[in-house]
């Protein structure tokens, strides 16, 4: 039988590894998902979700809140994409076309959550809208907690939700 999140990570934080482990299982896949839609390479969400974990790993005894453990390491994640976000932003202005970049990631079609279609319309939204839309219908984050997670006013990420989810029916249209 699995133990409270709260207790878990009471228990990571005195260094109890299975603990750890056990908060990862509970996270992973929103992670993972959140990565892949925001990001739209499998290489480079499985990276992010390493680097997001390690640090979470290194870090848990500064969580404060151990309730809030899922939208802590979701927030780790957020700023683990938007660096991936600037390093394809620094590859691009290095006069590298945006085709040239997927050519070298790997197979964008082999995403198993969800169609290419709806991966190629995340792919025309901006960064932000990615990042809101697939924190709240992929991960289920209120606005409130995706203000948390992000900066972003939770006026805003309604509004930000609102617009990417015309802007993908009018692309799947």
């Amino acid at each position: 039988m699995s133990l409270e999140p709260a207790v878990l990570v009471q228990k990571a934080q005195n260094g109890d590894t299975q603990a750890f482990a056990e908060l990862y299982s509970l996270v992973y896949k929103d992670l993972y998902r959140t990565a892949l839609l925001s990001l739209g390479h499998e290489a480079d969400a499985s990276d992010v979700v390493s680097d997001t974990v390690l640090d979470a790993y290194k870090t848990i005894r500064k969580l404060r809140d151990p309730s809030s453990f899922r939208s802590w390491m979701m927030t780790i994640l957020t700023v683990k994409i938007k660096n991936k976000q600037k390093e394809y932003m620094d590859a691009r202005s290095n006069e590298e076309d945006i085709d040239d970049l997927r050519e070298k990631q790997p197979d964008t079609k082999k995403d198993h959550f969800g169609s290419v279609e709806l991966t190629e319309a995340m792919a025309k939204l901006s960064e932000e809208e990615r990042t809101v839309m697939t924190l709240n219908i992929v991960s289920g984050y209120t606005s409130e907690e995706i203000e948390n997670i992000t900066g972003i006013a939770a006026n805003t990420v309604r509004s930000k939700i609102k617009r990417a989810k015309e802007k993908l029916k009018k692309y799947l249209e």
